[in-house]
């Protein structure tokens, strides 16, 4: 296995980019997902490294081999980059059997007859796919065609690993236990996987880092746990989960600590943010991370619930504290009425500007 090395990769059809100066470092074995919406250019980054996209400029590199550095004559043909890909539609032959699927791409490159059936078995043992060899694709459930084109994928034991969101196309609960068996797969084979997906959760769910992008630029890259908790602007922290935001000004702002009015008057303590964090800020707070609590204090707000709505294990409630109105989510039936709750500074992320600038 191999690094792989995204530097300062472009991508421009005409006066529209499409990825713009992306810079990533993939380590060996390492899973690493490209989360973001519709347009934002991650399958375009995938199917770049993949060689079925043409770059504009920048370098795309495995370990040592350059695929891709700017010059038409140094770039590598895609059946010669040895990257497995699997395709949203899965793109399985249907005229050909589940080995015969697999068997294609060892007969590409001219593999023998006993080590073509030896991997086929290998790579469909992997996927828990060996009794369905001699089947047909229109013979198997959507989650049985996604682990053959991902046997298909692994069978000529690529460096690297481009999964195009594979698990889009099955049903909710199938896609929950497809994607636990997939970072188990990947990580007992520790294979080199860069993964697609607008869904958030199962970023959160397979990866060892997530780049999140927007409009062609990547916004954030860090573990999924700093994504969510540590999000680098108002974007990122609506887009992964959900989040509350307060328009506010920045009073003061210390080493450890700022003050921010919001804009009904009440003040709360928050992070400092960063450094231009100052006049008009954004705060941002998880739903799930508000308190209820029984007396005033620092950032303790006085709301009126104004809507509920039951999501099996928690409450959603709207609430309104003059002008500002957000969400809170609480395993607590609460009754109609006014509440307190504590908005926790620890949890509070601070952003420069105002919403509709971030």
């Amino acid at each position: 296995m191999a690094d792989l090395v995204l530097q300062n990769l472009t991508i421009k059809y005409g006066a529209v980019t499409a990825v713009d100066n992306l810079n990533i470092h993939v380590a060996s074995g390492e899973f690493l997902t490209l989360l973001g919406p519709s347009g934002c250019g991650k399958s375009t980054s995938l199917f770049a490294v993949a060689g079925l996209n043409h770059a504009t400029s920048g370098t795309i590199r495995i370990g040592d081999r350059v695929l891709f550095d700017g010059n038409p004559s140094n770039t590598v043909p895609p059946e010669k980059r040895n990257i497995g890909l699997v395709f949203q539609s899965y793109a399985l032959w249907p005229h050909k059997t589940v080995a015969e699927n697999l068997a294609f791409p060892l007969m590409l490159r001219k593999i023998g007859r006993a080590e073509r059936d030896e991997r086929i078995k290998d790579a469909l043992g992997l996927v828990e796919m060996l009794p369905y060899a001699n089947r047909y694709p229109f013979e198997l459930s959507g989650g049985q065609q996604q682990r053959v084109a991902l046997a298909r994928a692994l069978v000529y034991r690529p460096p690297l690993l481009l999964l195009d969101e594979p698990l889009s196309n099955l049903d909710a609960k199938l896609r929950e236990r497809a994607r636990v068996w997939l970072r188990e797969l990947q990580e007992r084979l520790k294979v080199t996987t860069i993964y697609v997906t607008h869904d958030q959760s199962e970023a959160l769910a397979v990866s060892d880092r997530i780049a999140v992008m927007s409009m062609g630029r990547m916004r954030q890259l860090g573990t999924p746990r700093e994504i969510y908790e540590r999000p680098a602007d108002s974007f990122v922290a609506d887009f992964i989960g959900s989040s509350n935001f307060f328009d506010g000004t920045m009073i003061e702002s210390g080493t450890d600590a700022a003050r921010v009015r919001l804009v009904d008057g009440s003040e709360i303590v928050t992070p400092p943010g960063p450094a231009d964090a100052t006049g008009a800020v954004v705060v941002a707070v998880r739903p799930e991370k508000i308190e209820i609590v029984n007396q005033t204090g620092p950032n303790t707000l006085r709301v009126t619930i104004e809507q509920r709505t039951y999501l099996g294990s928690v409450w959603q409630y709207a609430v309104r504290s003059g002008p500002i109105e957000f969400r809170i989510q609480t395993p607590l039936e609460l009754k109609d009425g006014s509440i307190l709750v504590h908005v926790p500074k620890d949890y509070c992320a601070v952003f420069p500007g105002n919403r509709d600038q971030n």
